[in-house]
């Protein structure tokens, strides 16, 4: 097995890691709406899962990326490299400024007895927005990578 291959198979193997969990976030998140009283562990349990798992996967597959970029030779300005490198740039800001913060709130007004209030519905409908928004540009960018198109 190549430096390349070996790169390969944890750059995908950290891809579904990370992928993966987020793409649950949606479905316990549906299930906290129909139980309100399960929304703090609900919400507790995707703060664990996106601190503990899929951003430390993030941050890897973003390594592991750089890495097979120069192993193999290629150039940071082809296009689906470029393109994959900017959405992901966006992925984290929005994540960082919009996402993690509403959970936060999200948590903090569950803790305090107040996950039947207007505050917590706006809280979970920006949520519900801004989770929407990253998971459209997480398939871009697993597009892109599975099918390396070209300008």
């Amino acid at each position: 097995m190549t430096l390349y291959e070996f790169l390969k198979f944890l750059h995908v193997f950290l891809a579904i890691v990370a992928v993966g969990f987020n793409a649950t976030y949606g479905i316990w998140l549906a299930r906290a709406a129909r139980q309100p009283q399960q929304a703090g562990f609900v919400l507790s349990g995707i703060k664990v899962l996106d601190d503990r798992f899929a951003n430390p996967a993030y941050g890897l597959l973003l390594i592991t990326g750089f890495a097979m970029v120069f192993e193999s030779g290629l150039s940071f300005g082809t296009f689906w490299i470029a393109t994959s490198l900017a959405l992901f740039v966006l992925l984290v800001l929005l994540g960082l400024v919009g996402y993690t913060p509403t959970l936060r709130r999200q948590i903090a007004v569950v803790e305090a007895g107040r996950a039947d209030s207007d505050e917590y519905r706006a809280l979970a409908k920006r949520g519900g927005m801004l989770g929407g928004v990253l998971g459209a540009l997480t398939v871009i960018i697993v597009f892109l990578m599975v099918t390396k198109p070209t300008l």
